[in-house]
């Protein structure tokens, strides 16, 4: 089974978020990574039939986007931190600091507070910061602003 010394420069996950790893046969952080991207290129195939969506700036749309990438390799995937981190705000207020976050990007975007790349670094900034997952957040944060860049601004991938 992996463990944190088999996974160096990733956010450490507790024994228990270790334990949902789908796949007890990984023992090395090249075997997670391969297959972390095979399911997340999976999940980009869900997220091109829900893109269009009028709800991606919701927790619903971001826990099932989290989902869709990650699904297939943790038993946890979609779902909200509960263990303090490194990195990422207290668990606590994760749901809080994220819902936050999406109404702000929201009324950026409906009041063209800021130039449109501004407003996606913004975003990518402010959501790797409050870090809502256990694994995959720097991932999901890229995939998610590239969204909102196409969707809010047309800004091509």
């Amino acid at each position: 089974m992996i463990t944190n010394d088999s996974i160096e420069g990733a956010t450490p996950l507790d024994p228990d978020e270790l334990s949902g790893l789908k796949f007890k046969h990984i023992t090395t952080r090249n075997q997670l990574d391969e297959l972390e991207q095979a399911n997340i290129v999976n999940g980009l195939l869900w997220l091109k039939k829900n893109s269009n969506r009028e709800d991606v700036l919701t927790i619903n749309f971001a826990l099932n986007l989290h989902k869709a990438l990650f699904k297939d390799v943790w038993k946890w995937a979609g779902t909200i931190r509960l263990t303090e981190k490194n990195i990422g705000d207290d668990p606590f207020q994760i749901s809080v600091n994220l819902r936050n976050l999406l109404d702000d990007c929201s009324a950026w975007i409906e009041f063209d507070t800021y130039p449109a790349h501004e407003s996606i670094l913004r975003f990518h900034h402010q959501l790797v910061k409050i870090h809502p997952f256990p694994n995959g957040n720097g991932r999901f944060s890229r995939i998610y602003a590239d969204l909102i860049a196409k969707k809010a601004f047309d800004i091509p991938l």
